[in-house]
């Protein structure tokens, strides 16, 4: 049962919302690689704002997914594709289905 997760917001600066997007889509091979992430979802939620929310079993899954690829990946476009930086921060699940 997933214990644990991960909720990442991000404001795509004007004009990059389709890149935005397009990274995050892109992004899923790289998430399929880790094991120890059980749910993956790159979601919009208004025209610029975006999000990353995903689960883990344990703290080591968590842990890697944060300095594995995609952590990687984001923070080395964030200065141009993000109004500010991405608010990421580690969530507990308290009920899934």
């Amino acid at each position: 049962m997933v214990k644990l997760g991960i909720l990442a917001r991000m404001e795509a600066k004007p004009g990059r919302e389709n890149e935005v997007a397009s990274f995050l889509e892109g992004a899923l091979p790289l998430v399929q690689a880790e094991p120890g992430t059980v749910t993956w979802y790159a979601i919009r939620i208004g025209p610029s704002e975006f999000g990353i929310f995903d689960t883990f079993e344990d703290d080591a899954g968590r842990q890697a997914h944060l300095s594995g690829k995609v952590a990687e990946a984001l923070m080395a476009n964030a200065s141009e594709l993000f109004a500010r930086p991405p608010d990421i921060g580690p969530v507990d699940v308290l009920a899934s289905k």
